[in-house]
């Protein structure tokens, strides 16, 4: 059996406290349309309709659960879609997708400045990116540019 490690700090106030775990509450609920939607742009600029069969193989999911997301995504107002075609960005899943894009890039270039590999370092900000606050993020973009 492991060994407790006890907390380095006294515990902070309830209201705090439940702040952190709201935030990350809901990161978790928008993580998921800020991967399908930043997809969904990747494969449009790729030069590529966005379809369901390639949004389910690159997320490595079933057909019928993207279709049940992009059902979501289009009562959002995020995305479109057109018989017998692909899946279109609106306006708003443009922006989106460019913020998502945006926090991704920062998070992996802040990775790859500790000296993590590509490949853990994009991988990891898949994750990451979802739940980094907008000062966080500041802060890893004046650490790279200080290594710089």
């Amino acid at each position: 059996m492991r060994e407790f490690v006890p907390r380095e700090k006294p515990l902070i106030d309830a209201d705090s406290h439940s702040e952190g775990f709201r935030h990350a509450r809901e990161a978790s609920r928008l993580a998921l349309v800020e991967d399908y939607v930043e997809l969904i742009a990747d494969l449009i600029e790729d030069g590529n309709e966005a379809r369901q069969v390639d949004i389910a193989a690159r997320l490595g999911v079933a057909q019928p659960t993207v279709a049940k997301m992009l059902a979501r995504l289009t009562a959002k107002g995020l995305i479109s879609r057109k018989p017998y075609r692909g899946v279109f960005l609106t306006e708003a899943g443009r922006e989106v997708a460019h913020q998502s894009r945006v926090r991704h890039q920062i998070v992996e270039g802040f990775l790859l400045s500790l000296g993590v590999s590509a490949e853990t370092a994009r991988r990891d900000a898949e994750g990451i990116e979802h739940y980094v606050s907008a000062e966080t993020l500041k802060a890893f973009r004046r650490a790279m540019n200080k290594v710089r």
